[in-house]
């Protein structure tokens, strides 16, 4: 995903502070093991993050763009943070270590699930470096994604060495869990969805609101629960991840068919080159003519590589049956329950809550105009 300058700032500004908490997370617990032998176990750790090489070795890589943590902390800003007042400047990030805890755990939840879904999907690199089962092999891999998934659960309860009460840690771990859970149910769909033919729309958007979506709504809510008792303002800025989740992947599903310029991150049409049964496929299989769907499924389901002639003919189907309008009105409906949920959320006297209700809606906003790029 290409950035625009504006979400590159928002993402800039937590990104030390996440960086740097995740790094002492990791190391305290490495140094706890007390096993020289273990070094490697979490090397492969700190290799999957970007922080060293394939010989173990400390390098500068593309460590991600630690969106989910970045939207926790917001939504933890945007309704009042513990210790925020009106006078608390943006500089002044010392009220960020009630969620950091949190944040990390988000975090690291993300990266596990790539690492399983690497070895799932068979992919052999991520952020133009080999993936980890690739260079230690499918056991070693699943087994440090493992670890990283129970790393990011013990993290979690880090909060509770920073003021934030023993009922609210409950309550996040249960809110993370029951995310792993529907995180696991939408990678089994979207496994399922790959051998079957008779997938819907709907059946691809309540995936995509698992798999994709779950962990931007579970960031979201974890932020809030942190930040404030209210139930209403958790839900909506639940309500906001969850929309933003789903308008991401739609973003994508856009551009992996119609982008038209490298700076999107998106080859032409290579969700077509790929037969990836993304959002635009699916549409146009509802609702194509009988001869054209015919042209779909012959297409879609041939053993033989796609032609370049036959992405013309997929794509003149799409025009058809106005599969891109219909794609950019649905990521639309989620942009505008994106910004419906920060309208609605109570206004917060502080510099800080005002900078992150306005940076969440800079997400918002990338999305629309990506969207409309082509």
């Amino acid at each position: 995903m290409v950035l625009s300058t504006t979400l590159q700032s928002t993402l800039l500004r937590h990104q030390r502070s996440i960086d740097t908490a995740l790094r002492t997370t990791l190391q305290t617990v490495a140094d706890a093991s007390g096993v020289a032998a273990l070094d490697a176990y979490y090397g492969q750790m700190q290799y999957h993050l970007g922080w060293v090489d394939a010989e173990l070795t400390p390098t500068r890589s593309n460590p991600g763009k630690l969106l989910r943590p970045t939207l926790l902390l917001l939504a933890y800003e945007a309704v009042g943070a513990w210790g925020l007042t009106e006078t608390t400047g943006i500089e002044n990030n010392s009220y960020l270590q009630r969620a950091l805890a949190a944040a990390v755990s988000v975090e690291l939840t993300h990266n596990f699930t790539l690492i399983h879904d690497d070895i799932e999907d068979g992919d052999t690199e991520r952020r133009h470096r080999s993936t980890m089962w690739k260079i230690w092999g499918v056991p070693q891999a699943i087994n440090t994604g493992d670890g990283m998934f129970g790393l990011a659960r013990y993290a979690l309860w880090g909060v509770l060495e920073h003021g934030v009460e023993g009922d609210i840690a409950a309550r996040l771990g249960a809110t993370l869990d029951r995310t792993v859970l529907e995180i696991a149910e939408g990678q089994y769909l979207d496994i399922s969805f790959e051998q079957r033919q008779d997938i819907s729309v709907s059946m691809y958007i309540d995936m995509i609101g698992r798999k994709t979506a779950a962990l931007m709504r579970c960031s979201a809510e974890m932020g809030a629960m942190i930040g404030t008792r209210d139930a209403s303002t958790i839900q909506r800025l639940a309500s906001f991840g969850q929309a933003i989740g789903i308008a991401f992947q739609v973003r994508d599903d856009l551009l992996g068919v119609w982008a038209t310029s490298a700076e999107l991150g998106k080859t032409q049409a290579g969700d077509v080159y790929r037969r990836k049964k993304s959002l635009p496929i699916l549409h146009a299989l509802e609702n194509a003519n009988a001869e054209d769907l015919q042209t779909l499924q012959t297409i879609y389901q041939q053993e033989a590589p796609v032609t370049s002639a036959q992405v013309e003919q997929v794509l003149a189907i799409f025009a058809r049956t106005q599969t891109q309008a219909y794609c950019r009105t649905f990521l639309q409906q989620h942009c505008d329950a994106a910004y419906e949920a920060l309208n609605n959320v109570p206004y917060v006297n502080s510099p800080v809550s005002t900078r992150a209700i306005n940076d969440m809606r800079t997400m918002v906003q990338f999305i629309e105009a990506a969207a409309h790029s082509f």
